[in-house]
Parts: C-alpha cells; structure tokens; sequence
C-alpha cells in the first residue's frame, strides 16, 4: 500500500486535472490495486458475515472525481480510496465496514486513514427506532459498542446538546440518544497498510463491529417493514 498512498500523497499536493492527466496510468495502477485489497477484504468478511456473499469491488468502491457544485473546496479529484461493504452494495442503504487509504497526513476524515462500522446518513425513523431500542434495551447497544476492537470508537461529532424530543433529561443512555447517528471509526496510521495479511487484518478487526452493525440493521429492516 505504499504506493498507493504515496501516489494519493502528490495527487494531494497537485489537485488538478493537468497533473492528473499526466499521472493517469499511475491513477489506474493504484486503482487496480485498491480494488484488488477491496476484493480479498469481502472473502475475508464473507467468512464471518454472509450478507456480503457475492459482492465485488464495483459494488463498493468509489469514483474518484469529487461533487464540487455545492462545495467551497473546488479541487476535482479525492485524495483517498475508499469501499463501502455491505448488504446489496454501497448503494442498499444498509449498514456496513467502511475502510479507506488516504494521504494519512491528518487526524479527521478524509486525510486520515480509516475503518469505520456503521453509516452516517439514516432515515428518521431508523434514527427513532434505534434511540428507543437504546433506551429500553437494559444496555445491550452498551455493550456492543464496548465489545468492539479498542481502536473503534463511536462518532459524536454533530451529537445534540440535549435528549431529542420524546425522551426525557433523564432518560438511560442518554449520551447514545443524543448522537446524530451510529458510527463506530478507527484511524490506524500508516504501518497499519504495511506488511502481509493485510486484508485479514482489516477483516479481524470488523469483526468484532459484526454485532453492532447487525445491531443497526434490524432497525433498518424493521423501518422498511
């Protein structure tokens, strides 16, 4: 994975189509490479979860072009590969392991490298569902979310200030009602990406998420129902 970060690397610091299409054929090398990893982290994942039996890295992974209509920020290209894994695909809107390779250079998403379990864009009423099965479930997202790899922590960014409407100051696990959605994230640093087995070693450490995801899917199909 050198490569591909050291390629992300210059991208980051000549983010614009002249250098891009001169560097294509580099682009097209570290593509090929992420989206081999990407393939060999499902089998890995398939061993332990069989909602992701079948998926390939099309259905995963990204493009690399950025939507810059509504952003300040007009750089074209993303300087990180990333793969959604999930049931149906990036696009089902379920949860699922999220991973990607950037420029490593920062400490917040998207220069970070990163692994993350969960989503960060719900429908309300998944979002209502989870907060009253958090409240009245006797700590059973507690413990899950405790459960995880040490390296996963849950995202707060964004939390409420207070508990949201319906549930009172008081309520049990209020620090889990007032997140805005559930994401657990890890940010392994560079060495992480080096040496072998690497796609068994991103694989083992979703694993221990397997519970907390399956935690989060239930709702999503309960809300669908």
């Amino acid at each position: 994975m050198k490569d591909i970060i050291a390629f992300l690397r210059r991208l980051q610091a000549n983010n614009n189509r002249e250098w891009f299409n001169a560097h294509k054929d580099e682009f097209l090398k570290s593509q090929a490479r992420f989206h081999q990893l990407v393939e060999e982290v499902i089998k890995e994942i398939a061993a332990y979860d069989p909602d992701v039996v079948g998926l390939t890295a099309k259905d995963c992974t990204y493009r690399i072009y950025r939507d810059v209509r509504f952003s300040a920020d007009k750089s074209p290209y993303k300087c990180h590969f990333g793969a959604f894994i999930a049931k149906g695909g990036k696009k089902a809107g379920n949860a699922g392991y999220y991973f990607h390779i950037s420029t490593g250079g920062g400490d917040c998403y998207p220069y970070c490298h990163m692994l993350a379990a969960g989503d960060y864009c719900y429908e309300p009423e998944v979002m209502k569902i989870l907060r009253e099965d958090i409240c009245y479930g006797e700590g059973d997202f507690d413990r899950i979310v405790k459960q995880a790899d040490a390296d996963f922590k849950l995202d707060t960014e964004g939390a409420l200030k207070r508990n949201p409407k319906g549930f009172p100051a008081d309520a049990p696990y209020s620090e889990y009602l007032r997140l805005k959605f559930y994401c657990l994230t890890a940010m392994p640093d560079d060495s992480f990406w080096e040496g072998k087995d690497l796609a068994k070693r991103i694989a083992n450490k979703f694993a221990s998420t397997k519970p907390f995801l399956d935690y989060i899917n239930r709702a999503i199909d309960f809300a669908r129902e």
